[in-house]
């Protein structure tokens, strides 16, 4: 498997103090990968700047074969529409119905018409379990884990290759949470994408990830799969990892 993403050596300061000091990582195509850590690690922030809207300090990141410290802004804005993100509170636009929520890259990034548009909109409420009744309704009319599908229908909107996930159970209730957790297996197979991934959540971690680096005192302290991570010698891990009685 090919690498899709690729960090090197990447230092992240912030008023003289190191958030990342010397972060290196590969994400290989088609799995699903997860940055674990404690609180305050960094995690967010190195997907942030994986995604181009934060700055690092020094190394390099590179993905689908882009140098992001070298981009130029019009081979940045073309690459930003190789990926969707789903923050984690959703970041719907309140003011837009989930229709037009989702409908918004499309509109914004393409000549597409309407027609086409409103096709592949009602595709994408479908394939993340949304019912079609609920494309009219705004953000504050549906629930959590509606909200959490309608903001993936919209990260899927341009067909990406690349999906980045900040946190996508929290605020779930267990049942809402494992069906997320099952659906993102699903998209994964069903479009062929790649999965980067932020979780607290142990199920979740366990049921969907196949690659992690976990980040502890500004470093990767492991990467691979969770075949062997109770026998890695950190507190972060035996503590998170220790809970989990398989």
């Amino acid at each position: 498997m090919k690498n899709i993403i690729e960090v090197r050596d990447v230092k992240t300061v912030f008023n003289n103090n190191y958030i990342h000091d010397g972060i290196s990582l590969d994400v290989k195509q088609g799995e699903i990968y997860g940055l674990l850590g404690p609180s305050g690690c960094g995690k967010t922030t190195l997907l942030r700047e994986m995604v181009m809207l934060q700055k690092f300090s020094s190394g390099s990141i590179k993905i689908l074969g882009h140098e992001l410290n070298h981009i130029k802004y019009k081979e940045a804005q073309k690459l930003r529409q190789e990926w969707g993100v789903l923050f984690q509170a959703g970041a719907l636009f309140s003011s837009l119905s989930i229709r037009d929520n989702i409908a918004f890259p499309l509109v914004e990034y393409t000549d597409l018409s309407e027609k086409m548009i409103n096709e592949i909109v009602e595709f994408k409420i479908n394939i993340v379990g949304l019912n079609q009744s609920a494309a009219n309704l705004y953000p504050s009319q549906i629930s959590g884990g509606m909200k959490k599908k309608a903001a993936l229908a919209r990260s899927l909107a341009m067909d990406p290759k690349l999906l980045f996930l900040d946190e996508p159970t929290s605020g779930l209730d267990p049942i809402s949470a494992r069906e997320f957790d099952a659906l993102i297996l699903k998209l994964r197979d069903l479009l062929g994408l790649t999965i980067v991934m932020v979780s607290h959540d142990l199920q979740s971690i366990y049921d969907t990830l196949d690659s992690v680096a976990i980040i502890d005192n500004k470093k990767v302290v492991y990467e691979g799969s969770l075949d062997n991570i109770k026998s890695v010698k950190n507190e972060f891990v035996q503590t998170l990892f220790g809970k989990y009685d398989e």
